[in-house]
């Protein structure tokens, strides 16, 4: 087989490897494209919304359930076989910012590409050709943990994750904070992390019965507001 060809498509058996797999996939040195987004950081950062650990925490935990919690919820249906495209149009409708609309297909895309080499799948190709600009990236991420092996809940916390990770790497560069301590903030939030991912996996799982519109569409307008300013900046370190 050669790169060009046709990659295997099943999704590798449930458990075969997954914790490896989902520590893999939730690693920031995973080329999937996060490296260059501060999750809203750094116009948080430019506001003076975040100034040290205290008000970083304040924002990751505030992210976590509003943002955090939609990601989770998407990345878990799609981890659960739940129609893409349909998925799709609902992160669509839950993303009323075009400048985050915009990230997250281009964060799609680039996870689409990291997923090629790593676990292909015929529901991720697919989707890449239906979406050519790239679908929204929650979406991705369940395709990709279900080729992985991983259920559900791994989708949604290997997303909750991010929703914390993001921010806190970025204010580190930002700031100049103490790693160490931003650390301490992840530390901290874990226990929240997981419940978040525990509510989305569950709100999937309706969404196996009632369609998208099961899903959680919590909102956070004033990242939002946000979004929209830091996209118009001439000079900017990340891209979102």
């Amino acid at each position: 087989m050669t790169p060009a060809d046709p990659l295997p498509a099943d999704p590798a058996p449930a458990g075969t490897g997954a914790l490896a797999a989902l520590l893999l996939l939730c690693d920031g040195r995973f080329p999937a494209g996060g490296h260059a987004h501060s999750g809203g950081a750094e116009a948080a950062v430019a506001d003076g919304r975040i100034r040290d650990t205290a008000t970083l925490a304040d924002y990751c935990r505030g992210r976590l359930h509003t943002t955090g919690l939609v990601a989770a919820a998407l990345a878990a249906a799609a981890a659960a076989g739940l129609d893409p495209l349909g998925l799709d149009d609902a992160a669509d409708a839950r993303t009323p910012s075009l400048a985050l609309r915009t990230a997250s297909r281009k964060l799609g895309r680039q996870l689409t590409r990291a997923a090629r080499a790593t676990w292909p799948s015929s529901a991720l190709e697919e989707l890449a050709a239906a979406r050519p600009r790239g679908a929204h990236q929650p979406v991705v991420l369940g395709l990709v943990a279900r080729a992985a092996g991983l259920d559900p809940a791994d989708a949604a916390r290997a997303a909750a994750y991010e929703a914390v990770t993001g921010p806190s790497g970025a204010a580190v560069r930002l700031l100049g904070l103490d790693p160490f301590h931003a650390a301490g903030v992840l530390a901290g939030l874990a226990p929240q992390v997981d419940a978040v991912a525990d509510a989305a996996a569950r709100a999937a799982d309706l969404a196996r019965d009632h369609g998208p519109t099961a899903l959680p569409a919590a909102s956070a307008p004033l990242p939002d507001i946000a979004a929209e300013q830091h996209a118009a900046w001439p000079v900017r370190l990340f891209a979102s």
